[in-house]
């Protein structure tokens, strides 16, 4: 018997919706549920409608897009659950999604990760459009080309036009492929706001140890990158930002992700570059299993989104010609999952820690706008080829024509 025709599964009680998709497989019938959920609950709390009919794609409108358009791609390294965020009960940790990135974008409800549920290996499967299959904990490039790398390779840009904000050490890698067709010198630049802060503070107590760990769990292997005082030098000269006010301002931060967004606000002003991916992790906390911290981070993380899109208004390189791209790695447990911990992991694999969700805001883009048909994780770096005009022949995804 399918789990979820027991009468009394309490998942019954949260998605009643799932009753309306006996037909489909028990995996398929969670993420449809999930879907409906999220699509019901914001027809409801914002006045979304549904999107009807997929927007035919425009050879002639992409071309006039590219001209210009910049792209800043912002991820969760730390799912999120719906009832903490896309429920009544939740909807007050979302203020700025909710109410002004909605509102003004386009959201696809269902959006799944068929891949492995590890943050640097799902965000590495997000940049390449490929599912990855490495060790999660490995010092290891991604092995299909990057959304980087394309881009530069595709459209001759520079070095300087692409760059990541990455959360911790097990990042350093993920701008560039091990792939022979690409990787060598042709992806983005990669910076680790966590390991520029240690390098800074190397000869005194800090007292920054809040902005320094580097996760939130406890990997087998967890590969250490240092960071030189010449590099160090050489950051700063970048960003036109010394290494003392670059401290002082770290000072007044309460978390990992205010620094990456303020290294974020530095790049986007000094180097202005047409695709910047920063990934923010404050919410996978919530390993810790305190729940308060994770639903704290999901506040934080609400408020950074809204900071970068006025980031991105108040830049005149920017304003008017950037989309930006918001979405989860991947969700988390649910309270009933068997071997689960609710909010605290995502180890079980199951459609709630698989479905999650993407938002779209910015030139051109549909506002107010629900997209409730199943796309996967993967379908980001084909959307950005055809909005930027590049090939990703070897991603496994395909273009979403809802934001094209």
């Amino acid at each position: 018997m399918d789990p979820f025709d027991t009468p009394n599964d309490p998942r019954r009680a949260k998605f009643p919706e799932l009753a309306c998709f006996r037909d489909l497989g028990s995996s398929n019938r969670v993420e449809r549920a999930i879907s409906w959920s999220r699509r019901e609950f914001l027809r409801t709390a914002t006045g979304a409608t549904a999107a009807t009919a997929l927007s035919a794609f425009s050879p002639l409108r992409a071309m006039a897009m590219r001209t210009g358009q910049k792209a800043v791609v912002v991820t969760f390294g730390g799912g999120t659950r719906d009832e903490e965020t896309f429920m009544p009960d939740g909807q007050e940790n979302i203020r700025h999604l909710l109410h002004e990135f909605i509102p003004q974008g386009t959201f696809f409800t269902q959006v799944v990760n068929r891949g492995i549920l590890g943050h640097y290996v799902a965000t590495a499967s997000l940049v390449t459009g490929a599912y990855e299959t490495f060790n999660n904990f490995a010092a290891v490039s991604p092995d299909n080309p990057t959304v980087f790398e394309y881009f530069r390779k595709d459209l001759h840009r520079p070095a300087s036009d692409t760059w990541v904000v990455a959360p911790s050490n097990g990042f350093g890698l993920i701008g560039e492929s091990s792939h022979f067709s690409h990787g060598a010198g042709m992806g983005a630049g990669v910076i680790l706001p966590k390991r520029l802060l240690a390098a800074a503070m190397a000869n005194e107590s800090s007292g920054l140890d809040h902005l320094l760990r580097d996760n939130y769990e406890s990997p087998v292997y967890a590969p250490a990158l240092g960071v030189s005082d010449e590099q160090l030098q050489q950051m700063s000269q970048m960003l036109k930002l010394s290494v003392t006010d670059f401290t002082a301002h770290a000072r007044s931060l309460r978390s990992p992700d205010e620094l990456s967004v303020y290294i974020a606000r530095q790049l986007m002003h000094q180097l202005a570059p047409s695709l910047l991916w920063i990934t923010l992790h404050d919410i996978d906390v919530a390993h810790a299993g305190t729940y308060s911290l994770y639903v704290d981070a999901i506040k934080r993380s609400d408020r950074l989104c809204a900071e970068i899109w006025q980031m991105i208004q108040s830049e005149p390189e920017y304003a008017g010609k950037t989309t930006m791209f918001i979405l989860p790695d991947f969700g988390r447990d649910s309270d009933t999952s068997a071997g689960g911990n609710g909010f605290q992991h995502h180890r079980t694999g199951d459609a709630f820690s698989r479905t999650t969700w993407m938002m779209v805001r910015g030139a051109g883009v549909r506002e107010n706008v629900l997209v409730d048909r199943p796309v996967e994780s993967t379908d980001l770096v084909p959307t950005l080829g055809a909005f930027f005009g590049f090939s990703p022949n070897l991603s496994r995804g395909k273009a979403l024509p809802e934001v094209l």
